[in-house]
């Protein structure tokens, strides 16, 4: 019976182990679990969950890296992981290599992307780039016009520029300027799209077409992006850019508060309304007062009153230049910028210097921990928001959205819409345009005829644009003429001919292409506004012995008042990209010109600046104006 006793017991203990270790190995899995699990990972929880649980996290290190936006020269998968970097990106002109294809660049993206998931919170950098025309630092990509005034048409292009950025591995445009010209002689002036701010604020509907629509019933100011297929705009460059004396490039806007909120501002309330995940800070002052140092209008107005709550980036080397010389107190500029509520600092080389200040600054109560965690806050809600957790890395499956016809073909229908007929003959009995398809033989002159860099402008490829035909891939002005004229129609191309050639040939009729080189930012400031040499002696030439329709390459209205009775007829082209087809398309009658000035165009630099509204206002063209055409089937 006692051993009968035992075996019980001991059966039952030998039970009880196996429960007692199953409730050990159970408790130690669970834990293991919940170790695993991160509620930052989980993209079922609400976003502002997953932030929390995250700056819970973070150190101090890890935060001021999320702040910090460096240049892909000096980035590496290494640089990456050692100090946390937030993002990258892509100066002007600054590419993997010369003609690089859509997979080099996606190789470049995710070499630095790899860096920044290898770090202990594996937090995703955002990759970041100019994309003002079209995506126009790279080879092959769509090169919009510069100048546009069609809301629908813009939220296109705006889908059609996400697509092809995305096709690179990026998913952040440092765009669209919504920047308000008010003087043309500002080198920024085709960035702007009017002197009209109700211009402006209508073509932010450009920013859905980046971001994708926001769903309705969105809370006002929050930042949204609708999946892989789309990017992170920037509404730039906040505020009074286009407002400076003299249209001096980063100078000061002398404007009351009340001339600023109705001039400059109307396009960051739109912007911020659609969803517009950046906002980008100008290098110019208001009242003299530095706006990378504004507390007031950054931190007061921006982020309190109109709530916005993605995140506020500087310029390139914006913090530097609070200061004269830029960089002569770096520390004070850090101490500025980032108190005045500036989220993401585009520093872009000193990144060591930039992260050592101002961690030292933190640490010694200069700048409040809660300022650092405003900051990165905001950047962790874009990424969370866009996806970028979920995937981080790109893939090459839209390659082929680079350059597509789709987009080309857009762009062609950008060009034809944005042309603006400024005179059709002496009267409007005897118009020139549309021009017969069917002439014995015709000239094309000019210096911007068969010159594609010319006709993309600044921003394209390089920083300061290009000339030439190899930059890209493009159609000139002149072959578009080639392609579109009836095959029997001899075309003459000579770019400066003089009088008695243009009388000896007996020409039907001249096509005279002029207008401005390429130039952006400061290199494009310009005083006189003339028309650029050879330009006034090819009219000259050229019109004095034909009939002849001029078209000025330009990104703002010239001093052309004295050739304009010279000329038969006479088209602002502005800066069409590289779809010159859309040029003869409306040229020949295939399509009618239908396009309005978007700014007005002066008669002589003493009336600027000069815009619709003023008391004196007496403009060579007035703001709105274009004549127009109707197709013709019979050409």
């Amino acid at each position: 019976m006692l051993i009968f006793i035992q075996a019980i017991w001991r059966k039952a203990m030998a039970r009880l182990s196996i429960l007692v270790l199953g409730l050990l190995l159970f408790g130690f899995w669970t834990a293991v679990g919940e170790e695993d699990y991160k509620k930052y990972k989980d993209p079922k929880q609400p976003i502002n969950v997953r932030i929390k649980d995250l700056m819970s996290r973070m150190t101090l290190e890890e935060k001021i890296g999320q702040m910090t936006q460096i240049e892909r020269s000096v980035a590496s998968a290494e640089v990456m992981k050692k100090y946390y970097i937030g993002s990258v990106l892509s100066g002007g002109g600054s590419v993997p290599a010369q003609k690089a294809s859509a997979k080099t660049w996606i190789d470049m993206v995710n070499d630095f992307q790899k860096g920044a998931l290898s770090t202990r919170l594996a937090i995703p950098m955002i990759y970041g780039i100019d994309a003002v025309h079209g995506h126009n630092n790279v080879y092959k990509a769509t090169i919009f016009p510069h100048n546009i005034g069609d809301p629908e048409l813009a939220q296109k292009i705006g889908a059609a520029t996400a697509l092809e950025v995305r096709a690179t591995g990026i998913p952040y445009v440092f765009a669209p300027c919504i920047a308000v010209c008010r003087d043309p002689r500002w080198g920024r002036c085709y960035e702007s799209y009017s002197e009209d701010p109700k211009i402006v604020q209508a073509m932010t509907q450009i920013i859905p077409g980046l971001q994708g629509e926001i769903p309705p019933g969105s809370p006002k100011g929050v930042p949204y992006v609708a999946g892989k297929k789309k990017v992170a705009a920037c509404a730039k460059h906040y505020v009074g850019d286009g407002g400076t004396t003299d249209g001096i490039n980063e100078n000061n806007t002398v404007i009351s508060w009340h001339g600023l909120l109705s001039i400059h501002m109307p396009g960051y309330y739109n912007a911020i309304i659609n969803g517009v995940s950046t906002i980008m800070i100008s290098y110019s002052s208001w009242n003299g007062n530095k706006m990378h140092a504004n507390r007031t209008l950054i931190t007061g107005f921006l982020k309190n009153t109109l709530k916005f709550r993605g995140f506020v980036i500087s310029d390139w080397q914006g913090i530097d230049r609070i200061t004269s010389p830029p960089h002569a107190n770096y520390s004070y500029s850090i101490q500025a910028g980032i108190s005045a509520g500036i989220d993401m600092i585009m520093v872009p080389y000193t990144y060591t210097e930039f992260i050592d200040d101002l961690t030292s600054q933190v640490k010694n109560n200069i700048i409040p921990m809660s300022r650092i965690d405003d900051a990165v806050k905001r950047i962790l809600r874009v990424k969370f928001t866009m996806g970028l957790f979920e995937n981080p890395l790109a893939d090459h499956s839209l390659v082929d959205q680079l350059g597509s016809q789709e987009h080309r073909e857009l762009a062609r229908e950008a060009v034809r819409k944005s042309l603006v007929l400024l005179k059709n003959g002496e009267s409007a009995d005897e118009p020139l345009l549309p021009l017969a398809k069917k002439a014995p033989k015709i000239l094309v002159a000019g210096t911007h005829a068969d010159n594609l860099g010319y006709q993309c402008g600044g921003w394209t490829i390089e920083w300061q644009g290009l000339g030439g035909n190899n930059l890209t891939k493009g159609t000139t002005i002149l072959n578009a003429i080639k392609n579109t004229v009836d095959p029997k129609t001899k075309v003459v191309y000579k770019e400066n001919p003089d009088n008695d050639y243009v009388k000896s040939n007996k020409f039907s009729y001249a096509i005279v292409v002029v207008g401005e080189q390429p130039y952006a930012e400061t290199y494009g400031d310009n005083l006189n506004l003339t028309l650029p040499d050879p330009g006034p002696s090819t009219i000259t030439n050229v019109c004095g012995a034909v009939k002849c329709v001029v078209i000025i390459i330009s990104g703002r209205p010239l001093v052309i008042q004295p050739y304009v009775p010279l000329m038969d007829a006479l088209v602002a082209a502005w800066l069409p990209g590289t779809e010159g087809q859309g040029v003869a398309d409306v040229l020949f009658g295939d399509y009618g010109l239908t396009g309005k000035l978007p700014r007005t165009w002066f008669k002589t630099v003493d009336q600027l600046p000069m815009n619709v509204g003023d008391k004196h206002y007496d403009p060579l063209f007035p703001f709105g104006y274009g004549l127009t055409t109707k197709p013709t089937k019979a050409n």
